[in-house]
């Protein structure tokens, strides 16, 4: 067989195989500062878009919470931050990871002891509670206030805002992203939506949704964290927690938290 053939009949495989590593000619990833990495010359993050102020494609780009932070951390590397748009449930159950698609996953993703069994988490990064937005000038003291007004509510699918209103007894109609999630307020589908306090904030901000308000702010001790392959990159797991200490300790944190969410709460 040619030499072109058989590298174009490899570089088939190759695209279709479902792999740990790196592929193409032989490559099996590289190992930069004792970090592995799929591709040379890249971070490569998995994410689920849009989810903002997290991340989201804005001007051709992908920007947001979580890219400016991992950006920080390609930079440690020396190398750039490449991200890849993946289903949420391929990121929580470490599938991404596994399969060599991706370095790190940044999804604004709660860190819960489930999610530990599949993944690799860095220390948290972010203080999250759980909003809830629905028309203006209407507020819920709790969940429980919810249940009480027969309110119809909405939430992403696999995340901890659907788990939490079910384990509160709330069966929540469920949508495949953020975006069809608020949608679906928009188009009164549901009554109220619940999601991360700074993904509400951020969809306060747009004038196209002047007439929904914050009807409650509920803490449930969520800490948000990025992951890698369990049991595999142990290094790329230091050096991300170094740079959130880092970014942390030099004012750098507080400058992307205000450029993309608001004040930083004392403490954080």
């Amino acid at each position: 067989m040619p030499i072109r053939r058989r590298l174009a009949v490899a570089a088939g495989l190759c695209a279709t195989a479902l792999v740990v590593t790196a592929c193409g000619s032989g490559d099996k990833g590289v190992t930069v500062q004792g970090a592995k990495l799929v591709k040379k010359g890249t971070l490569t993050t998995c994410t689920h878009m849009p989810y903002p102020p997290f991340q989201s494609p804005q001007g051709g780009k992908v920007v947001g919470f979580d890219v400016d932070l991992i950006d920080l951390v390609a930079k440690k590397l020396g190398v750039t931050q490449k991200i890849i748009d993946t289903p949420f449930e391929t990121i929580k159950t470490g599938s991404a990871l596994n399969a060599g698609k991706c370095d790190v996953a940044a999804a604004g993703m709660t860190i819960t002891a489930d999610r530990k069994k599949f993944i690799d988490y860095s220390e948290p990064y972010f203080d999250a509670t759980q909003a809830v937005m629905t028309r203006k000038g209407i507020t819920y003291a709790s969940v429980e206030d919810l249940k009480a007004n027969k309110i119809k509510i909405g939430a992403q699918a696999q995340t901890t805002s659907e788990e939490f209103l079910q384990g509160k007894g709330v069966d929540p109609k469920s949508y495949k992203d953020a975006e069809s999630l608020l949608n679906g307020l928009r188009s009164a589908q549901v009554d109220a939506i619940m999601a991360d306090y700074p993904v509400v904030q951020g969809w306060l901000k747009d004038p196209a949704n002047a007439k929904f308000g914050l009807a409650a702010n509920i803490h449930t001790g969520e800490q948000l964290g990025y992951a890698v392959r369990k049991g595999h990159n142990p290094k790329l797991l230091a050096i991300i927690n170094q740079v959130i200490d880092q970014a942390k300790a030099d004012g750098t944190y507080k400058k992307i938290y205000e450029k993309w969410i608001g004040p930083l709460p004392a403490g954080s």
